[in-house]
Order: C-alpha cells, then structure tokens, then sequence
C-alpha cells in the first residue's frame, strides 16, 4: 500500500490534503476506495471542485429533510438563491468562508435588498446542514444583520378602490379575474392562494392550512367568489380531480407565486391599475369585513392573522373611511 503525503488531520473523523498551501477536505472514510479516489484527484490537481463545495452542499442539502419538508412556496424563494449561489461560488471550498464573506454577498446586491437578505438568510441555512454533516463547527452567517430598505423604496399597499374593484370585475380576464376573487374573498396571503385545490372547495366554503401560520381555516365564499369559482370550475368542461389547483396556467400547469405574480402585473398595467398589488387584495378583503360591522377578533377568524397589528391597521382605516361617510350624512 503506498503510504499517502501531505494529509493533515486536525480531529479524529477530519482529513485534508496539503497542497500549495490550500487545505482540501476528503469526504469519504479513511481506507475506502473513495478516499483514494479523492486523494488522487486532489493531489493532481484534477479536482477543480473542492470535495467539500458549494455545489456539493446544496446537493446534498436537496436530499435533506431541511429541504424537502419545506413548503412550495418557500422553496421557490430559496430555489433563486441557491441558483444564484451555485453561480458564483458552486466550486469554491464552503468551509472557507467568513462572516465578511457573507456580508460581501449582501453588499454586491444592494440594488435588490430583499434578495440581498435572502442571500445571508440562505446561506445561514445551508451552513447549518454544513454543521450537521460535519463540514463546519460554526455558521458564519447566523446572525448577519439585514439590510434596511431604503425609505424612497418602501411602497404602501394601496387598498383597491371601489372604482378599481368594479373596473376588474367588469373587465378583468378569466384567470386574473378568478386570481383577484379568491384575494379579496378568501382574505389570504397570496401565497396561499396558489395552494389552493379543487378539493379545497365544496361549492359554498374553502378550507385550507395557512402556510405562514399552519392554522387550518374553512373560509364561506363571497357571492362574487363562489360564482367565480363556480364558472371556472364549469369552463374545465369536466368535474376536477380533487388534486387539481385551482389556479392554472394557459396550460392547465399549477400556477407558481411568481407566475401568478407576473400574470396579475400584466393585467393590471392593461387595465391601467398598477397602484394596486396583489397584496392589497388582502388589505381590500380585510377592510371589506370592518364594513360590514365585523370586530378584530371576526376578522381574525376570517383572515387567520396571528397578530392584530395589521388588522388594526386595515380595519380601522376602513373605519374611519365608514365614520365619516355617515358623518357626512349626518352633516348634510
């Protein structure tokens, strides 16, 4: 057996090659096969990845529970971040990277500060399940501090008007049409909307487990949701498999939040209602249910809102709005 140079073993169960000054880490046990194949490569250099990379990580990563238990919608906003990562860093060694490292990354994405946030938090996660196979001690990106968003940048969800409202249920397409009642009538996060299937609905309710909360709610339909429901449900020319989402592409694939997104921006700008964002529907459903007389806590039951900060904030605009209509009446 050829005797192996330049290893270096700093704890029991941790090897690496010394070369040029660059510490490689071999993955595989000491005595197997693929140890000797790492060992070679490393050494002659053929291993351009580093064993313990980027890449590798988040392969492995996608095969652990962290990734898979998580929900759709939080594994789209990841998916972009790791692309993003694999990009720039995929073959470098991860067990070299710093805290500075980190920050740097937040830094070169100043432009889009939610995605420079996503970045550090991302990469928190990634080096937790670095700990848990033994890469790494400590994470370098616990901890990092996020990047305030600019006040020039901060939009308000603007309610939807009752001039916008009518001008969408009059002249809205199909889908987005169908997309704005189950905001408005559901009173959920529009990445629960997107969750929604078939068998969510039993021709007056919706039932659904929030993806935020994990609070289960059963939701009685709006008049103009049920007979949006009911039409879209009537155009498929067939009863729907339980399974089925509700809301679909052109070809009949499970709209995605971000395609959901985008196909809302597009029939807004054609109708000429950019002001209003898919998350005020929301904000329009709340404020819908102050009008009608409800307290916070009904609203609560209906919207699934942990906290009442917000409903505070939509109801009772929406009240004061109802107060001073009937002011007027009075003052006339």
């Amino acid at each position: 057996m050829v005797k192996k140079k330049y290893l270096f073993s700093p704890k029991p169960g941790y090897i690496y090659v010394r070369v040029k000054g660059k510490h490689t880490r071999i993955t595989a046990p000491e005595g197997t096969a693929e140890f000797d194949r790492q060992y070679w490569e490393i050494l002659s250099g053929k291993n351009l990845e580093a064993a313990t990379s980027w890449s590798a990580l988040i392969k492995s990563y996608r095969a652990s529970d962290r990734w898979t238990n998580l929900k759709a919608l939080t594994r789209e906003g990841y998916e972009r971040v790791l692309l993003y990562i694999e990009e720039k860093n995929g073959a470098k060694d991860m067990t070299r990277v710093r805290r500075k490292d980190v920050i740097a990354a937040q830094q070169a994405n100043l432009h889009r500060v939610r995605f420079a946030n996503s970045i550090a938090a991302v990469m928190s996660v990634l080096c937790e399940h670095a700990i848990d196979i033994g890469w790494i001690r400590e994470n370098p990106a616990k901890g990092v501090r996020k990047i305030a968003t600019p006040k020039e940048k901060q939009k308000p969800h603007i309610p939807w008007t009752d001039e916008a409202v009518a001008k969408m249920r009059a002249e809205a397409r199909p889908m987005p049409r169908l997309i704005f009642e189950l905001g408005v009538g559901s009173v959920q996060r529009p990445g629960d909307l997107v969750e929604f299937c078939w068998g969510d609905y039993d021709g007056d309710s919706l039932t659904l487990r929030q993806n935020k909360t994990d609070k289960p709610l059963k939701l009685p339909c709006t008049p103009q949701l049920k007979a949006a429901l009911d039409q879209a449900r009537a155009a498929l020319g067939v009863v729907p498999h339980p399974s089925r989402r509700i809301l679909t592409g052109r070809k009949g694939d499970p709209l995605t939040y971000s395609g959901m997104a985008q196909m809302m921006r597009k029939e807004r700008r054609r109708l000429g209602l950019e002001a209003y964002d898919q998350h005020a529907m929301r904000y329009r459903g709340v404020m819908e249910l102050a009008w009608a007389g409800c307290d916070d806590d009904e609203i609560a039951s209906y919207s699934g809102h942990a906290s009442k900060a917000m409903i505070i904030k939509y109801a009772g605009e929406a009240r004061q709005i109802m107060r001073a209509k009937q002011a007027w009446k009075k003052r006339q």
